[in-house]
């Protein structure tokens, strides 16, 4: 399995970093389960911080993939109610901002959750990323929290407004989460190593 390694924090759009390197950005509202996917992926439980308060991730987090050499930029959860108006807007500016910008960014994987209906703020968000030009990833999490049959209609939904099937994901079952990240590695341009390979290198 890959390794995801913190490399760098950051809150305003001063500190937005120009890295030569490919990047995928995961985005998805404030509860839908952003950082558990993030260390379930890394095979880790405290690499990014889960709390029983939405909201939690109030910066772009840049996760190098060892050793292949890419980022996946854990952007701020959004739709947080009991945030203010100005931190709200400070995010929205913060993540606009990076979509928009960024020169190395290859998509944006849209967490979404298995058991709601399609959200404004998840339509608005997939709206910009197509203006800025960037492929989606859609990204069912929670799959274990409803049926096999409520998910495949939510998938088929998701399907039909952003034309790409998504992949369906639980953090806590470890569902999916091997097929995401030949979706990421495709994306990035990379090419794991063979299965052999691996092996003839270890003897």
């Amino acid at each position: 399995m890959p390794q995801l390694v913190l490399e760098h924090t950051i809150y305003t759009l001063n500190q937005l970093l120009s890295i030569d390197k490919p990047q995928i950005a995961l985005a998805g509202r404030s509860n839908v389960g952003k950082s558990s996917l993030v260390n379930a992926l890394a095979g880790q439980k405290k690499l990014a911080k889960v709390s029983a308060t939405p909201g939690k991730t109030r910066s772009i987090n840049y996760y190098r993939v060892a050793p292949h050499d890419y980022y996946l930029v854990d952007l701020p959860g959004y739709g947080y109610a009991r945030a203010s108006h100005a931190e709200r807007r400070a995010w929205a500016q913060l993540l606009e901002k990076y979509l928009s910008s960024c020169t190395q960014l290859k998509a944006l994987a849209l967490l979404l959750d298995s058991r709601l209906e399609p959200q404004k703020l998840d339509l608005d968000l997939s709206r910009f990323a197509r203006e800025c030009g960037l492929d989606i990833l859609p990204i069912l999490t929670k799959a274990d929290k409803c049926s096999q049959r409520d998910r495949a209609a939510r998938a088929a939904q998701w399907r039909d407004i952003l034309g790409v099937m998504p992949l369906i994901t639980s953090s806590s079952k470890k569902t999916g989460l091997r097929e995401l990240w030949q979706r990421l590695h495709e994306i990035a341009g990379v090419t794991p190593p063979a299965p052999e390979d691996i092996i003839s290198k270890t003897i």
